[in-house]
C-alpha cells in the first residue's frame, strides 16, 4: 500500500508545479510537492481500473427474449439457411457446418470458495459453436488457431460472401436456444486465443461475467478481429456493455446489426 500510495504522490506532483530537464524531476520541488493522499480517492481509483460488474437485470426474462427471437428467426430465415447450405455444399467440399470450440460465460467468478476444484481455469465454460463454413477444410491443418485476414486465401468463394453479410454466423441461434450464448453480448474466442489475450489485455477476462453473442456492441462498431490490437479496442466496447447491459440496450444493438448485414459494414 506504501509504494501504491508513493506512485500516486508522484503523479500528482507531476501534474502540478515540478518541471523537468531532459526527463529528470528535480529532487528539491518533489520533496517541496509531495503530501498523503487522500485514501478514499486511490481506493477508488484502483476499483475502477481493475473491477467490471454486469449491469443487473431479470435473466429468466433475458432468457425468455433470446429463445423467442432466436426460434422466431429460424423460422423466418429457414429458406435463407437452406439457400446458404446448399451453396456451401455445391461450392466446395467439406461439411457445410463448421464447429468449435470457444469459452463461454464464467459463472464463477461471484464463487467465495476458498477452494477450486477446476484443474484448469478457462475463463469460462466450454461449449461447441457453430457457424457455415466459409474456409477450406484444411484452413489449420496443425491444428493451432491462425488469425483471419481481409482477402485470407483459405476462405472459398462462397464465405467470402457469407463473411462480408456475416450470414455465416446464423447457425449461432442454435447455440442460443441452447443457452450457450444470447443474441447480443461479447464475442466468444478460442480458448488458445483468449489464455492469450487474458495475459496481454488488462479486464479481458470480464467479457465472460456475461453470456457470449452473435452480435454485440464491438460488432457493430468495428470489422473482424486480425491481431491484438484490433481485439485491445475491441475489449473497450465489450466493457463498457457489460456496465450497461440491459433487454432494452440488446433490442437496440439488434436494430443496428441488420444495417451491418445488408450494407455489409466491417464484414471482410
Amino acid at each position: 500500500m506504501e509504494s501504491a500510495l508513493s506512485h500516486f504522490s508522484s503523479t500528482r506532483t507531476s501534474r502540478g508545479n515540478a518541471f523537468e530537464y531532459g526527463g529528470a524531476r528535480k529532487s528539491g520541488e518533489l520533496a517541496i510537492e509531495m503530501g498523503p493522499p487522500a485514501f478514499a480517492e486511490t481506493r477508488l481509483t484502483l476499483v475502477e481500473v481493475h473491477e467490471v460488474f454486469p449491469r443487473k437485470r431479470s435473466e429468466a426474462l433475458s432468457r425468455a427474449l433470446n429463445v423467442s427471437i432466436a426460434v422466431l428467426a429460424l423460422l423466418v430465415l429457414s429458406p435463407i439457411l437452406a439457400l446458404v447450405a446448399l451453396a456451401v455444399r455445391l461450392t466446395s467440399r467439406g461439411p457445410i457446418l463448421y464447429t468449435q470450440v470457444r469459452v463461454g460465460m464464467d459463472r464463477r467468478y461471484r464463487s467465495t470458495h476458498a477452494v477450486d476444484r477446476r484443474g484448469y481455469d478457462h475463463g469460462g465454460k466450454l461449449f461447441k459453436m457453430y457457424k457455415f463454413r466459409s474456409m477450406q477444410v484444411d484452413a489449420e491443418p496443425d491444428g493451432k488457431a491462425v488469425w483471419a485476414t481481409r482477402s485470407d486465401p483459405r476462405t472459398t468463394k462462397i464465405g467470402a460472401i457469407l463473411r462480408r453479410t456475416r450470414l455465416d454466423e446464423l447457425p449461432q441461434l442454435y447455440n442460443v436456444i441452447r443457452g450457450d450464448m444470447n443474441i447480443v453480448g461479447p464475442r466468444p474466442e478460442r480458448p488458445t486465443i483468449f489464455a492469450e489475450m487474458r495475459q496481454t489485455i488488462p479486464g479481458y477476462h470480464h467479457r465472460q461475467r456475461v453470456r457470449p453473442g452473435i452480435t454485440g456492441w464491438a460488432q457493430i462498431n468495428q470489422s473482424y478481429d486480425a491481431c491484438v490490437d484490433d481485439v485491445r479496442s475491441k475489449v473497450r466496447y465489450d466493457l463498457e456493455y457489460v456496465r450497461r447491459q440491459s433487454m432494452l440496450e440488446d433490442v437496440r444493438i439488434m436494430s443496428l446489426t441488420l444495417p451491418v448485414m445488408l450494407f455489409r459494414r466491417g464484414g471482410w
